[in-house]
């Protein structure tokens, strides 16, 4: 009884693992050691999805990420900041005006004309050319100009890219439109 029991096992295991829908340990650690091996700069979607948790807490809810639609930055400290668009289904629709995405950052920034401390935050762009930052209680900490960007070629529904001319910011878009950032020194 005992072998036939192993046997099955095996054989339920070797079906499981050889189902184009099974994800693999090592697929899993690949994606992880890619994220935590990368250069200092811009993380791919792939990267930064990997470490992304799947769901974060937002005004009393969960909400799964859309990793598809994530980046992120590694500093010069290996560091990070990450975003990634949120699925806001089950948020009422005062929230989802403004809350679109989510920040993780471990590094202070200067974000557009604003300093934020490490944390997580909800964010949203909103009319006016405006990027809002809330806590995780969505009470709005500030807001902040966006620019629109017509000359983008290839625009994502959020992706972060160098700010030409500069070696230490970087743009995050929703869409065309974007704002600013770089690690700060100081929150003061």
């Amino acid at each position: 009884m005992k072998t036939m029991f192993s046997v099955r096992s095996m054989l339920l295991a070797a079906a499981l693992f050889s189902s184009p829908f099974a994800f693999s340990s090592d697929t899993v650690l690949q994606a992880q050691t890619s994220a935590a091996t990368a250069k200092v700069g811009i993380l791919n979607r792939e990267q930064a999805g990997a470490i992304l948790p799947e769901k974060v807490f937002y005004r009393g809810l969960s909400a799964p990420i859309q990793a598809r639609n994530s980046g992120g930055v590694k500093f010069a400290d290996s560091k990070l900041l990450l975003a990634a668009l949120v699925d806001t289904s089950g948020y009422s629709t005062a929230v989802k005006e403004t809350y679109q995405a989510y920040l993780i950052t471990e590094v202070p920034l200067m974000l557009g004309d604003q300093k934020l401390a490490p944390g997580a935050y909800g964010f949203g762009f909103i009319a006016d050319d405006k990027m809002v930052v809330m806590d995780l209680g969505a009470n709005l900490l500030f807001s902040t100009t966006t620019t629109r960007d017509a000359a983008l070629p290839r625009p994502n529904p959020l992706q972060i890219l160098p700010d030409p001319g500069s070696g230490s910011r970087y743009r995050l878009y929703l869409g065309r439109s974007y704002v600013t950032f770089e690690a700060a020194t100081k929150l003061n």
